[in-house]
């Protein structure tokens, strides 16, 4: 084949394909030719072919532009789809915008910024070391995890902490979620050739959150960690405790994190994105001392993802004392948001029973059918539905992002659509029954 019929075959797919729209400018002819590394009379005569079928046409003083040619594209590209937000978000990964003080951590960032020349390098692999010193004083504080700096590694999010541990942990062939609901923790093992399971005992890793056992918020009991803990001690398996939401506990008893109740073969990971911010990203995870042995003799194969900025300014905020301030007002705040919507939810469905989550953050409604997700999507509404092993079906909602003055409007929205998806899920049945 010719050259210059090669590149009239090039440019007339791309024009074809749409990815060289109508009206867009076609390259000139000399940067067409130290594109694609052909000589300008070879450019020049696919383009003559182009202009004569019509696909483009010739500007004065201009160049070429994309006429559209004869043919619609054969496959046009789809359109991005814009993702509507929920008219309220009931599914708990968002905040209130009342419940942070935006000013005050304004101030703790323009203070870290004024660090110019320590924001002149990159942040350390394993996060700021003051930082680090920050953190061990609060776990010790407030979950009696007794640790050094140099066993906790700061990154933006559990989800790239992880991937530091699928590392750490490469000889270990099995993990073990609660169930299926942690989605990011198991992608990250699975994409790193882990076998994912859930609920399998004799895993070598097994991951849980002991504050937020799944959907519905239950917590483990201190019974089942110490059973736990022993598990571990007796075969060797590597425990992950992700203590999500802990700080948030509130109706029920305070119970010891696994880290402070193991014998060494467990990882504590903590967050801060549910206590401030889902945008502020600072995540950490304290090693045991063989894993962190491991880490230090490779820790210059990792890139710190926290920005630098941030973590300077959590230092500070950490160390002015303002977590205990900012625990108790948020805990208060969603604690009461949940009793309220449970309240109001028991109001309008009678019928149903309602219940606050065993963590206090969760509203759990049963239903005797297992609803569609497209009334309440309809609605506007973000919420979780789950069906327990048990056999019952439970609506989930969590309000933390819910300004208060709309919890009655919430609560008559999920009723509604409640209602409506048990009608359409009682006429299927009949439908399937004949």
């Amino acid at each position: 084949m010719l050259k210059y019929t090669q590149a009239y075959t090039m440019f007339k797919e791309m024009i074809a394909d749409g990815r060289l729209r109508r009206g867009e400018r076609m390259p000139s002819i000399r940067r067409a030719a130290e594109l694609y590394r052909i000589s300008r009379t070879t450019v020049q005569n696919a383009y003559f072919q182009l202009a004569a079928e019509g696909y483009i046409y010739a500007k004065p003083q201009s160049g070429y532009f994309v006429a559209g040619g004869p043919k619609a594209p054969a496959t046009p590209m789809p359109r991005p789809q814009v993702q509507t937000p929920p008219r309220l978000d009931l599914t708990g990964n968002s905040a209130d915008l009342s419940s942070f003080d935006f000013s005050l951590w304004q101030r703790y960032i323009k203070s870290a910024l004024r660090q110019r020349q320590r924001l002149l390098t990159y942040s350390e692999p394993q996060g700021e070391y003051d930082l680090r010193c920050a953190l061990a004083d609060y776990v010790r504080e407030r979950r009696n995890v007794v640790t050094a700096p140099e066993h906790i590694v700061v990154g933006a999010g559990v989800q790239m902490l992880l991937e530091i541990l699928c590392v750490l942990l490469k000889g270990r062939r099995t993990v073990s979620f609660p169930d299926g609901s942690f989605v990011q923790g198991s992608t990250v093992f699975a994409a790193h050739g882990y076998t994912v399971r859930t609920r399998y005992k004799d895993a070598d890793i097994i991951y849980v959150s002991p504050s937020h056992m799944n959907r519905q918020g239950d917590v483990m009991p201190i019974q089942r960690r110490l059973e736990l803990c022993a598990h571990s001690a007796d075969t060797g398996a590597v425990v992950i405790e992700d203590d999500f939401e802990n700080d948030f506990l509130y109706s029920s008893t305070p119970t010891p994190s696994l880290y402070a109740l193991g014998s060494g073969n467990v990882v504590y990971m903590g967050a801060f994105s549910a206590l401030l911010l889902p945008g502020i990203r600072i995540s950490f995870m304290v090693l045991s001392p063989a894993l962190a042995a491991a880490y230090h003799q490779m820790k210059d194969t990792f890139a710190q993802t926290a920005s630098k900025t941030e973590q300077i300014a959590l230092c500070a905020y950490l160390r002015d004392g303002n977590m205990k301030s900012r625990t108790k007002k948020i805990r208060r705040l969603y604690t009461g948001k949940a009793k309220t919507l449970c309240a109001l939810l028991a109001k309008a469905l009678p019928d149903h029973p309602v219940r606050v989550g065993e963590n206090g953050l969760q509203v759990q409604i049963e239903t005797p059918m297992l609803p569609d997700s497209a009334p309440f999507e309809q609605a506007g509404l973000a919420l979780y539905i789950v069906k327990e092993k048990s056999g019952k079906n439970i609506v989930v909602v969590s309000p933390s992002a819910v300004p208060a003055d709309r919890l009655e409007e919430a609560a008559l929205a999920v009723a509604a659509a409640l209602y409506k998806a048990e009608e359409a899920a009682k006429a299927k049945q009949s439908k399937d029954i004949y």
